[in-house]
């Protein structure tokens, strides 16, 4: 077998998912030819979907060095440095892939992410733009058109364009084929419709102060979401009966799901539904964990949260470790409570440089034991999780810490959310500074006790 064929079986490996094999191949092939331009690309492709992002830079930075007229390598290059955060560097490789393909929509889409990224909007948005001459149909460019719109306040397009996330792989309920119709903001009087749950926890909890609204229509509401947040939206105002996703659905004559109710009720920023509360914890509840941390006598007990899903597209942005919040433990008269769910919790076995944390999680069954646990705080911080959209929900102080460049509905420039009346937004002032995010939240604590 030949160079040639030897290449060619490495590439049906890779097409069928063999990547172990095609990588084995590729290394053997590399032994014989250092600059084989196929070897090398695909080996740095390869080595890019198993997260080993330095060596795909290293073996496709070699892989242009032997073809630098191959648009395909600039792109893959350019991803490369994408997911290792070089992001200028991704954006240099982009553009050369772009002198080579003007029309390589993948490319341009990308480009515009990383523009995203960076803080830089209105580039992305021409970078959207002009996939979208190419190829108007492509749903993931209006997605991130949409995000980049929203984030900067523009809803009336953003909102439509949002919609078209129901056509791709993140949100897998927008693609249920009902035989009943999408509801579209017409009459539903005395019909029953049926509000789905998207994508996360605080999506789901964010956008359910939509259900009053929509009970007004003079509908009977049926809400069907998450497990974990079942007990939680029991009680929230308009919602006649709540479901989980593995519950059969009863009758109803017209669905919609959360995230689509903005653009229904034509949400504008001096529109945003801002009744709070709107999620009511249990009572019950409350009582249980107002006997178990009484014997707190501190000024201030305050919540934390440091770290969302792992699975979450931006969560290498939006999360942090505890030892960021280490600061705060020179702090006196607070006591820090731990909300932490996940993998993440376990920091709190670690010694902190001071800062202690009472971490009574292990007794949280669900969001409502949470709601019920903040209940009884003064104040929780949090990042960017459901944590925050749970207790602005509730009407109690919440400091969001967020990203650079945070998710769309946070919008840019403000310390407050439009969304969250008991909410105040603290911002990295670079990427990845959460240094000095803790210093802002420290001089403001001082200011508390």
């Amino acid at each position: 077998m030949n160079i040639n064929e030897t290449i060619q079986l490495a590439i049906s490996h890779y097409r069928t998912g063999n990547l172990n094999q095609a990588e084995k191949i590729c290394t053997e092939i590399l032994k014989v030819q250092p600059d084989n331009f196929d070897a090398l690309h695909l080996i740095g492709i390869i080595s890019y979907l198993f997260g080993k992002h330095s060596l795909a830079i290293k073996y496709i930075t070699n892989a242009v060095q032997s073809n630098p007229k191959s648009a395909d390598a600039y792109y893959n290059l350019a991803n490369a440095f994408q997911a290792d955060r070089q992001f200028y560097s991704a954006i240099n490789n982009y553009q050369k892939a772009l002198q080579i393909n003007p029309n390589l929509v993948d490319a341009i889409n990308n480009l515009g992410i990383t523009y995203h990224e960076i803080g830089k909007f209105d580039e992305a948005i021409t970078c959207y733009q002009k996939a979208l001459q190419i190829n108007e149909e492509d749903e993931e460019v209006h997605c991130n058109l949409s995000r980049s719109l929203l984030l900067l306040g523009n809803f009336e397009q953003g909102w439509k364009e949002y919609e078209w996330r129901g056509k791709t792989q993140d949100v897998i309920p927008l693609r249920r084929n009902y035989s009943q119709p999408l509801w579209d903001g017409s009459d539903i009087s005395g019909l029953t419709i049926l509000l789905y749950a998207e994508q996360g926890f605080g999506d789901t909890i964010q956008f359910i102060r939509y259900a009053y609204l929509v009970a007004q229509k003079g509908a009977k509401v049926i809400l069907e979401c998450q497990k974990e947040l079942t007990p939680l939206l029991q009680n929230v105002e308009g919602i006649q009966q709540v479901l989980t996703f593995d519950e059969l659905l009863p009758e109803f004559d017209i669905h919609c799901p959360l995230l689509s109710l903005p653009l229904v009720f034509n949400t504008a920023l001096d529109s945003i539904p801002s009744k709070i509360p709107y999620i009511i914890a249990d009572t019950l509840l409350v009582r249980k964990w107002s006997n178990r941390i009484h014997n707190d006598n501190s000024k201030l007990k305050i919540g934390l949260v440091w770290a969302g899903r792992p699975e979450h597209k931006n969560d290498i942005s939006r999360s942090c470790s505890l030892e960021v919040f280490s600061s705060l433990g020179q702090l006196e008269n607070i006591t820090f409570y731990s909300l932490q769910k996940g993998e993440a919790a376990l920091q709190t076995k670690y010694t902190l440089n001071g800062i202690s944390i009472v971490d009574y999680t292990y007794e949280i069954k669900d969001f409502s034991d949470t709601a019920a646990f903040i209940e009884n705080l003064d104040l929780v911080i949090s990042v960017d999780t459901a944590v925050a959209h749970l207790t602005g929900a509730l009407g109690k102080p919440i400091w969001t810490l967020l990203s650079f460049v945070p998710e769309w509905r946070w919008l840019l420039n403000r310390e407050d959310s439009l969304w969250y009346p008991t909410m105040r937004l603290f911002r990295q002032p670079a990427p990845g500074d959460w240094k000095s995010v803790m210093k802002m939240v420290s001089e403001e604590l001082q200011k508390l006790v």
